[in-house]
């Protein structure tokens, strides 16, 4: 009898032992489930909520300097680097080295074409004066030849005219009147004798206008 007390005093012990230990193990799994939804809880409502994002910093992109007083000053801000140009207008701004160049390609450019445009104004000017300035010496020369020709004319016309103005003597009729000398002529006062009266004669005209013993 004490036997059977015995044993069945062990069994519930063990039995006791085996409940506890299956209880703990419940209990153990379910802290770990819950400790397990409650991570995954927390991590859908950390993904349910907007992440701030930072603000980065600005990179500078223009020239520190609120003017430009300086052709040709640079401000490098990489990969950019703005030169101080003068546009159009005269104006100095802060100008891209690319942008830069441009504006100062084409105004050298125009700056050529218009020196080039001067020049060849200039150019063609002078052709056009010394071309006025030949002409006008040729229209003088021909001018000049022209009077001097007019002038011969006129003078061959005048010598002309006298030749037929010169009264022509009368045929020297023969004559019995012979002095040997001027000085005879005179003494015998028909000095000055005229071509074609008595006395006269070639040797004692001299000059041969016609007047004898003059």
């Amino acid at each position: 009898m004490k036997s059977r007390k015995a044993s069945f005093k062990v069994f519930a012990i063990v039995t006791s032992t085996a409940a506890a230990l299956s209880l703990a193990a419940c209990g153990g799994a379910g802290s770990t489930i819950s400790q397990a939804g409650a991570t995954q809880s927390a991590s859908a409502s950390a993904s349910a909520t907007p992440t701030p994002t930072p603000t980065p910093t600005p990179t500078p992109t223009a020239p520190k300097s609120a003017s430009c007083v300086t052709e040709s000053a640079t401000e490098s801000y990489p990969p950019k680097q703005f030169i101080c140009t003068k546009s159009d207008t005269g104006v100095l701004l802060w100008m891209e080295s690319s942008e830069s160049k441009r504006v100062t390609d084409a105004r050298a450019a125009a700056t050529a074409a218009a020196a080039k445009a001067a020049a060849d104004k200039a150019a063609s000017d002078k052709a056009a004066a010394d071309a006025a300035a030949a002409q006008a010496a040729a229209a003088q020369a021909a001018q000049a030849k022209a009077d001097a020709d007019a002038a011969a004319v006129k003078a061959q016309q005048d010598q002309a005219q006298a030749r037929q103005a010169q009264p022509v003597a009368p045929p020297v009729a023969p004559s019995s009147v012979y002095y040997a000398n001027c000085t005879a002529a005179r003494a015998a006062g028909a000095a000055p004798i005229y071509r074609g009266q008595p006395g006269y004669r070639p040797a004692l005209d001299r000059d041969g206008d016609g007047i004898a013993c003059e």
